[in-house]
């Protein structure tokens, strides 16, 4: 079954198909759904990973930096949220 994530970008809500055998995670395809290049993100990310312990470092930072490029609630859509 294709799974689905739905986002805000700038305030509009948009729903995409999502598969991990194309995208690493939902926010990578998310920003390629809106032509966002994410190299320096991801190499800040990757230095992150190295010097830091602990996850809640590298959430908070992609979080944080989601945000500041203009996305909001990004996520799965759930079957519960599509019966709505």
């Amino acid at each position: 079954m294709a799974r689905q994530v739905t986002y805000i970008f700038k305030k509009k809500r948009k729903t995409m198909q999502f598969s991990y055998a194309v995208h690493h995670d939902i926010y990578e395809a998310v920003a390629e759904a809106e032509g966002i290049d994410l190299t320096q993100f991801l190499a800040m990310e990757k230095q992150l990973a190295m010097s830091c312990r602990g996850q809640g470092i590298l959430k908070n930072h992609r979080k944080t930096e989601f945000t500041n490029m203009g996305f909001s609630d990004i996520k799965f859509v759930r079957d519960e949220d599509e019966k709505k």
